[in-house]
């Protein structure tokens, strides 16, 4: 199997906020259609650190890269239209209108550069039964709410939607902001089973505080404290690391069971 191409890469990456280094000198690598997750407790830096990578903070040292391009200075959207595409863990649809509308104006924004007052003057209707829109609608399950006003869905169906409209964007990278936040145990199984059908095909980048949901998802994990990266490789791996023990879970390192520490840990640290 050949070596997957890089995607994204930082160096040295540091921010502060008056005294407090948010994020501290981190390096950083994502391969090609990887499924990369970051975990840590509040305040580890992780939602600084990934508003760092899509643009929205600039940093105060170091350099960020995608595709080997330095981007470190590119605006979000000149990032989105580099392939890169975020969803915030606030759903940003339009309320008002129906899902399939909603789906409508993903696509067209991102394939067809129709401006959104210009679909919304000529009505959606009529690019309702574009085929990728509708194998999207079958792919997240979204056929029984399609005519429903998306202030009427649940936060689940929501959650759903706003992935659906990212990924109907066809993004190079899907970087999904805590993308279970406030879910049950039913909606996190759904929204799960639609990433799932994205593996391999796909670069995603999670950051997520209920990590023992995405223990058979990611492909690999970082675990940041205090602004560094303590840890980074397997989920297993991660876990047993004694400065991920220490730090995140509060464990003594020298004691046993990481598996086990890990998954009560999940849930008093939510």
């Amino acid at each position: 199997m050949s070596a997957r191409a890089e995607i994204i890469r930082t160096e040295s990456v540091t921010k502060r906020f008056g005294e407090l280094i948010a994020v501290d000198r981190v390096n950083y690598l994502l391969h090609e259609n990887e499924v990369a997750g970051i975990i840590g407790s509040n305040g580890a830096g992780k939602t600084t650190f990934f508003n760092l990578i899509t643009g929205y903070y600039p940093p105060d040292e170091g350099a960020i890269f995608y595709k080997g391009e330095d981007i470190t200075h590119t605006s979000p959207q000149k990032r989105v239209d580099m392939g890169m595409m975020r969803t915030f863990q606030l759903t940003a649809t339009f309320d008002n209108l129906k899902v399939i509308d909603n789906l409508v104006l993903s696509f067209f924004k991102a394939h067809k550069k129709s401006s959104l007052l210009h679909l919304l003057l000529n009505t959606c209707k009529r690019h309702r039964k574009e085929e990728k829109i509708t194998e999207v609608i079958e792919t997240f399950d979204l056929q029984d709410v399609s005519d429903r006003q998306v202030r009427h869905l649940s936060l689940g169906e929501k959650r759903r939607l706003e992935i659906a409209m990212a990924i109907l964007a066809e993004p190079e990278v899907l970087l999904l902001d805590e993308p279970l936040a406030g879910l049950g145990e039913l909606e996190i199984k759904a929204v799960l089973g639609v990433l799932k059908k994205h593996i391999g095909k796909q670069t995603i980048l999670i950051v997520e505080h209920k990590i023992s949901q995405v223990e058979d998802f990611l492909e690999r994990l970082t675990v940041m404290h205090e602004g560094k990266v303590i840890a980074d490789g397997g989920y297993e791996e991660c876990l047993r690391h004694p400065e991920v023990r220490r730090s995140y879970w509060q464990i003594d390192a020298v004691g046993g069971g990481a598996g086990q520490a890990g998954a009560t840990g999940v849930h008093e640290n939510e």
